[in-house]
């Protein structure tokens, strides 16, 4: 009786600091009672061991002291035959816990215990949920080894349990992660496309209102489909799911701040109603007015989130984040999210971003640039992520979080230098690959795929500045940081463009080289921005050989790729300027200039002066041809005054100090890590790589050399709440895929949940039933 009444007696205590908001007094309470010399039972000592760790996993970081609390409540609760939602939370914690640490097997043997433990008792609504949590997880542990056949077959068992409790929510969550995995994997076109379809299915069965009510269920699967699209480089429709995206985002910030300033006009109502004095037919109308105020704020706001006690899943920065803040998967009592609403806004961005510039949409991609970048920026600030913080400086438990938003930093930077090396803005460009660079020697395990992504962005840029020896060297050490046959494919492809445009026969022999296997193997390729790529340098390197009929077959084919599947105007213009100067060769004088004005046009309207000038001295040779010397002169002097322009733009460039450590050739130095290797397995599927079309540049025709690009190739991604990540070198999609809280499902305790970054994750949903017993 006297160990009751003193824990009672603590639990109050506690009850009221934590009220106050004074977690430290809360948690000495808790550990008072875990210190003493009385004796209590052990479900006593194990609820208070479970809200100790649970306050600790959502308000510091103290994992490992989370850890030690949460092992000795397993170890007591051996002892007790029942139980079993005790037992349930204990598990899914302390998987949360060596999550956090890295500690993968032992995770991962704690879950199959759990799992065992789960099917052993009788089949009710919280055992099929504790089911579907402890599946969620596990298949986040096999993501992050690259165990994608366990990865699907632990989200199978996930599905199979939220379909015996009719739970479509729950359902889609564990489809959609598996749309994830697929498209993490790619083993084939087809299989893909059948989870993609299985998703569609399944979306359909959720109510309009269910789907309202869990906001972050519909941009995970929204971005899915547009990873997918990107994929395939279908850019039609994946406009359609980017500009759903985008509505959706701005309807949801507009709703957000609308709920804020109905939450500020009851703060005011609240603190009048507390006056003593308010005469009562004053009180009667703004107790209305807070009546109204407050349904319509639980009208914008998602079921669970007028919970009191739900919880938060620590996992994003362990901080307590309003509701508010949070784009839910799924009602109560699941909860939880995939991504943090800031990374999933940055995210939209950065999706308008990938499906405008091709299109020369670069206004608004700058616009969209710069929302972005200001997004992460304020999260690494919150994060503690300044000028003077690198890898080493990091804790362990911030690894997850921090890598999200560096992964999201770095492809917004890439898709700047892409989109100023197109519009011939070297020093912005070179500002942006700078960064990068900066970046990656910080955080150089966090941002390891991004290493051969820089190095294809440091050959873009040698071409672009006329280096083209530099230029053919990055993209050829780029081919040898990325196991991708298809990256490695485009990387040879621009070394062969560079070489080519040296001109002399030690580089035409070594772009043959590497042309002649790369188009032997085109039709083992998985996209059509390797394709286009290769038949590129290939109708190239056949001009220079004369054979211009074949050049012309080869060039036909890629320019329908480029224009119907990829949608790139530069790299259509430049397609269109090379077929041009094949038609001046063969003097079809009528087709050389219909084809050179649409280069012409297009190049203009993306301010791309390399093919400007190219265009412009390919109509020069044409007026040659046909005598018309008064066009040849007006024509020379608009192209002299261009390349005045180009000159002093490339001038510019070269006058920077960076601009010799861009090109030089070297690979980049990084600043050594302490406990490396651990951290390589930690960061493991951050690969960074999305769906961006790089710059190559091509000769011209005439005797000054002018640099053109091509555009329109790309890079990868990643899995799971916290991994954002995984925009996979081997599928170059923009995969965040987190682990963050996905499904949470808990009052007194916060849980882990898998959705991790695939993009990306696989998610690792830390559900929790509801808490039945009081404390």
């Amino acid at each position: 009786m006297e160990g009751a009444a003193v824990a009672e007696g603590l639990w109050g205590l506690a009850d009221h600091h934590e009220k106050l908001g004074d977690i430290g007094k809360t948690i000495k309470c808790l550990e008072a009672i875990c210190q003493s010399r009385i004796s209590f039972l052990p479900l006593v000592e194990v609820k208070t061991r479970l809200r100790v760790s649970a306050l600790l996993l959502r308000y510091s970081h103290n994992v490992n002291h989370a850890k030690s609390h949460l092992e000795r409540s397993l170890l007591l609760l051996k002892s007790i035959p029942s139980s079993f939602d005790l037992k349930f939370r204990t598990f899914s914690l302390l998987s949360h816990c060596y999550h956090l640490l890295a500690s993968f097997p032992p995770q991962r043997n704690l879950l199959l215990k759990a799992l065992e433990l789960a099917s052993s008792v009788p089949q009710d609504l919280s055992a099929y949920l504790w089911s579907c949590n402890f599946n969620s997880q596990l298949a986040n542990t096999f993501i992050i080894q690259a165990d994608f056949p366990s990865s699907l077959s632990a989200l199978e068992s996930g599905f199979l349990s939220a379909s015996h409790i009719c739970y479509p929510e729950l359902q889609m969550f564990f489809t959609a992660s598996m749309l994830h995995v697929h498209i993490m994997q790619w083993t084939d076109d087809y299989s893909v496309e059948k989870a993609v379809q299985r998703c569609d299915d399944i979306w359909q069965t959720i109510s309009s209102d269910k789907t309202e009510r869990c906001p972050g269920l519909f941009f995970y699967n929204e971005l899915l489909h547009v990873f997918y699209r990107l994929r395939l480089c279908d850019y039609k429709n994946a406009q359609h799911h980017v500009d759903r995206l985008d509505q959706a985002m701005n309807a949801h910030s507009h709703n957000m701040q609308e709920v804020q300033q109905l939450r500020d006009e009851l703060s005011s109502l609240d603190h009048s109603l507390s006056r003593y004095d308010l005469p009562s037919r004053e009180r009667a109308a703004l107790s209305h007015r807070q009546s109204q105020l407050q349904d319509r704020v639980n009208a914008l706001s998602p079921s669970s989130s007028t919970t009191a006690n739900s919880l938060e899943p620590a996992f994003f920065g362990n901080m307590d984040r309003a509701w508010t803040e949070r784009l839910l998967l799924s009602q109560s009592p699941i909860d939880g999210e995939w991504l943090p609403k800031s990374a999933i806004y940055a995210l939209v961005h950065l999706m308008v971003v990938l499906s405008g510039r091709p299109k020369g949409l670069f206004k608004e991609c700058s616009k969209r640039i710069d929302s972005g970048m200001h997004i992460i920026q304020d999260e690494l600030i919150k994060l503690g992520i300044t000028d003077e913080v690198r890898e080493a400086d990091l804790r362990h438990t911030a690894i997850w979080m921090s890598g999200i938003y560096l992964m999201l930093q770095m492809q917004f930077l890439e898709n700047r230098v892409a989109l100023e090396l197109t519009r011939s803005e070297y020093v912005e460009a070179q500002e942006a690959l700078v960064e990068m660079k900066n970046l990656f020697t910080r955080f150089p395990t966090i941002l390891q795929a991004s290493e051969c992504v820089i190095e294809m962005l440091r050959g873009q840029y040698s071409h672009s500045l006329g280096c083209y020896s530099e230029a053919a060297f990055h993209s050829i050490e780029a081919s040898k940081l990325t196991e991708s046959k298809s990256l490695q494919a485009t990387c040879q492809a621009f070394a062969a463009v560079s070489y080519l445009t040296i001109g002399d026969a030690d580089s035409s022999s070594k772009a043959l080289d590497l042309i002649g296997p790369l188009y032997g193997m085109t039709n083992s390729l998985s996209g059509v921005r390797e394709e286009a790529s290769i038949l590129f340098a290939y109708g190239l390197l056949l001009m220079k050989q004369q054979d211009l009929q074949e050049a012309r077959n080869r060039l036909a084919k890629g320019l329908q790729i480029a224009h119907t599947h990829m949608s790139n105007l530069q790299l259509v213009s430049q397609y269109l300027t090379l077929l041009g100067n094949l038609a001046l060769s063969l003097h079809d004088t009528v087709q050389a200039r219909e084809i050179l004005r649409s280069s012409l046009t297009l190049a203009k309207k993306l301010s791309d002066l390399p093919t400007q000038l190219w265009v412009l001295s390919s109509f020069t040779a044409l007026y040659q041809q046909l005598g018309e010397k008064g066009s040849e002169m007006e024509n020379e002097e608009h192209r002299k005054k261009k390349w005045d322009e180009m000159q002093s733009r490339l001038a510019e460039a070269r006058g920077s100090i960076h601009h010799i450590e861009l090109v030089e050739k070297a690979r980049l130095e990084m600043h050594n890590v302490e406990d490396a290797q651990e951290q390589c397995d930690v960061t493991y599927g951050m690969q960074a790589s999305l769906d961006i079309p790089e710059s190559v540049g091509i000769e011209g025709p005439s005797p000054a050399q002018y640099s053109s690009r091509l555009v329109g190739l790309d890079t990868g991604k990643r899995w799971g709440k916290r991994r954002l990540s995984r925009l996979c070198a081997k599928n170059r999609v923009c995969f965040l895929y987190t682990k963050s809280s996905l499904l949470q499902m808990g009052h007194q305790y916060p849980d882990y949940n898998i959705r991790e970054y695939i993009v990306h994750k696989v998610k690792d949903l830390g559900w929790i039933p509801h808490e039945q017993e009081s404390h």
